[in-house]
């Protein structure tokens, strides 16, 4: 255990359990060097114990990169409650989680993620003030995480074709749930082509049934499915030794968390000749939307949207370094990160967030 934390610099993990409501939870503070550990509670059938272990400690550490890239006075952190959410969630287990956030004074805010609803964080603020993303907040994150990821995508159409412009390029968007199907709604008005997959039937017909251009493949193919750009928006370690010799695209952009599934999988699509962007780059919309409900005038959805769309510099910049220094640009883009978090490192303590910080992000 201790040297899996230790490989990444993690802070501390936290396995939260309550008998009496079968909570079964684990917390991943990565780090709070540049401020409190935000990122959201994914409930979620994990087959082991393991499995949950691995999945939140990966993704606590892409919520510290992804932070520090965006710019945000903000760590990183996740929460996994291990179990089905359609057969085992309950108030009192919401209930029962949240006052086990409520006892890490502040390190970790969480939110929303697979698997939990913004009714649920809702039910989490009636315990603790430490939660993002309520229906009184900035509400639901995944809209502003859509917007993201176009943003991010013309970033790519500029790096790859010369041109920002996404009216015309084929894009398959694989995962059409919440944030898939805002990213669908964004490329059509923009004038793309629209290929989209989903392994559940009812996400498809709501997509066709706005736009029925689109075609429709099956999910067990999408990655192969020639195309400008595949834009992962399902769950993680799609693009690995198998699927990336298939790969008929120019670039990858989506929103999915850790699409890698290792770091070498980087290396092959550098060799196959695909730009990648890298995800904690481009599905930072949602964490700098909530982000912004730190703000000492309050949450101006104006104003967060504005700070989304800072999402196209950012990957520019990403792709850019990865080109002059010959690097892949997952590197590039921890190499920012890594950066950043260095120059804050030196005088850090752990403590407390019991006072919420400014929505200013440290120098």
């Amino acid at each position: 255990m201790f040297d899996r934390l230790s490989a990444h610099g993690y802070e501390q993990v936290v396995h939260c359990h309550d008998t009496a409501t079968g909570l079964r939870a684990i917390i991943a503070i990565h780090s709070t060097v540049l401020g409190p550990a935000l990122g959201g509670t994914r409930f979620y059938p994990f087959a082991t114990d393991d499995e949950a272990l691995t999945d939140v400690l990966r993704l606590a550490r892409a919520m510290s990169y992804k932070a520090a890239v965006a710019g945000l006075a903000l760590g990183g952190g996740k929460a996994v409650i291990i179990g089905d959410p359609h057969h085992q969630r309950t108030d009192a287990l919401i209930e029962s989680y949240a006052r086990f956030v409520d006892s890490l004074g502040g390190r970790y805010v969480t939110a929303e993620d697979v698997g939990t609803t913004q009714a649920d964080m809702d039910l989490v603020a009636t315990i603790t003030p430490h939660v993002s993303g309520t229906s009184t907040g900035s509400g639901d994150p995944s809209p502003a995480t859509a917007l993201g990821v176009v943003a991010a995508m013309r970033a790519v159409a500029r790096h790859r074709f010369g041109d920002p412009d996404l009216g015309g390029r084929h894009v398959c968007v694989s995962g059409v749930g919440k944030v898939g199907a805002a990213v669908v709604d964004h490329l059509v008005a923009a004038g793309a082509k629209i290929t989209v997959a989903d392994v559940y039937a009812p996400a498809i017909d709501a997509v066709v049934g706005r736009h029925p251009d689109v075609d429709v493949v099956d999910p067990g193919g999408a990655h192969a499915v020639a195309c400008d750009i595949f834009s992962p928006c399902a769950l993680g370690a799609v693009l690995r030794s198998g699927t990336i010799g298939e790969m008929q695209c120019d670039a990858v952009c989506g929103s999915a968390n850790n699409q890698l599934a290792t770091d070498a999988d980087a290396d092959r699509l550098r060799a196959a000749g695909i730009t990648y962007a890298p995800d904690y780059v481009v599905n930072a919309g949602g964490l700098i939307n909530i982000f912004e409900e730190l703000d000492p005038d309050g949450y101006d959805p104006e104003r967060a949207a504005a700070r989304v769309d800072t999402i196209e510099g950012t990957t520019s910049r990403v792709l850019a370094t990865a080109t002059e220094h010959g690097i892949t640009t997952a590197a590039a883009a921890d190499h920012l990160a890594e950066v950043r978090i260095a120059q804050h490192s030196a005088n850090h303590v752990i403590r407390r967030f019991d006072t919420p910080p400014t929505s200013t992000a440290p120098t």
